[in-house]
């Protein structure tokens, strides 16, 4: 009988406090209201790096509904994972806008901000009353820690896998938490296989060879038929060198010789010029034919019309600016086309290159039918 006197007693003032509400609304008089906290709204802490026990900077958002007052603070608590907040400064390393960048310093003074962590995971801002800043009703604010913020230099070390509650306090009223996730990183591989083509081709009558010479007549991957050469006219052939790689460093052509070109009688036409066998690019020059110097009585030799050509990528063969420069043909090898990055086999100097022979006698040049040499091109990818 007890139980039930006291369920009467609930009711019926519960029934007085309705009908008491309902008469002051009818009345248009102001109803009680319970103060409350009010909820933060896009609340959430970017990292620049999720990965665990790495230095990461925080961009950190999020908009109050009541604002915050000049002299009010915000507070944000970082889990005690995190570590490395006693580093940060705050001149250099936070950052504090909403319409507009406050200002930050270690205290209130000449600043619209006093930032600091205290030797804690705790980061206070106090809207400094010097400032004359606040943050308005429903204002964004965004707070960057780190190299992020301008002049940043140091950042926060995050904590090892897992899920972490930042929580906020914002003015008077305003709270909320958000959660970072700091997850393992992850190693994507692959693997690319490599490609590599050369090719040698011949190349017409009348082809430009670096500017300065013209061939005389058609060659083939594997032959360049000079004829029967006149004295004191020189001769010029070429043949077209092409590479297709993905070598990230390019590649590098070098073309030796066996031999001079030597005849079954035992006479040569020497390396250019005059028998000296040149390894730096010179003009072309006509062979002295001087009595008694077989050396001097013919000689043949090599150009590029690479521009781009040892580690260096100097232009030793003039190409494209006059070009008429040569080297011996040697036993020991000659550069002639290089690139530093991958190439499609098109594009002089990139994928493409024209390699030119020139050879020239005097009337002491020996007479036979039969001179020959023998040219080995050696094409190296660069990884």
């Amino acid at each position: 009988m007890h139980k039930a006197s006291n369920a009467l007693s609930v009711l019926q003032a519960t029934a007085a406090i309705v009908g008491l509400a309902i008469l002051l609304w009818s009345f248009g008089l102001p109803s009680l209201r319970f103060a409350e906290a009010a909820n933060v709204t896009s609340f959430s802490d970017t990292l620049s790096s999720s990965a665990p026990s790495v230095v990461s900077n925080h961009t950190i958002q999020f908009t109050t509904p009541s604002g915050v007052a000049n002299g009010s603070t915000i507070t944000v608590q970082f889990p005690s994972g995190f570590t490395g907040t006693s580093s940060i400064v705050a001149t250099t390393d936070i950052d504090v806008a909403t319409t507009s960048d406050f200002t930050v310093g270690a205290a209130c003074g000449a600043v619209d901000v006093a930032a600091s962590f205290n030797g804690t995971n705790t980061l206070t801002l106090t809207m400094c009353a010097a400032g004359g800043k606040s943050i308005p009703v429903n204002g964004t604010t965004t707070i960057q820690i780190g190299t992020n913020a301008s002049g940043g230099v140091n950042r926060i070390i995050n904590p090892s896998v897992g899920s972490y509650e930042l929580n906020l306090t914002a003015g008077a009223s305003d709270t909320g938490s958000t959660r970072v996730a700091i997850v393992n990183t992850v190693l994507v591989s692959a693997n690319v296989d490599t490609l590599f083509t050369f090719s040698v081709t011949g190349t017409a009558a009348g082809t430009v060879v670096n500017t300065a010479d013209t061939t005389g007549g058609p060659t083939t991957a594997t032959t360049i038929p000079f004829g029967t050469i006149s004295a004191g006219t020189a001769s010029s052939a070429a043949q077209l060198l092409s590479v297709t790689t993905n070598a990230r460093g390019g590649f590098v052509v070098t073309v030796t010789a066996g031999s001079q070109l030597v005849s079954s009688n035992g006479a040569d036409i020497d390396g250019f010029k005059d028998g000296a066998y040149n390894t730096t690019p010179v003009a072309w020059a006509a062979p002295l034919a001087t009595l008694g110097s077989e050396n001097t009585y013919g000689h043949w030799g090599i150009t590029s019309d690479d521009g781009a050509l040892t580690s260096g990528f100097t232009n030793p063969f003039n190409a494209g600016a006059g070009g008429n420069r040569f080297v011996s043909a040697s036993t020991t090898p000659v550069e002639v086309f290089r690139n530093g990055g991958p190439a499609n086999g098109a594009g002089q100097g990139v994928g493409t290159t024209t390699v030119g022979y020139k050879i020239e006698r005097s009337a002491l040049q020996e007479a036979a039918d039969d001179y020959q040499a023998t040219l080995t091109y050696l094409a190296t990818p660069v990884f």
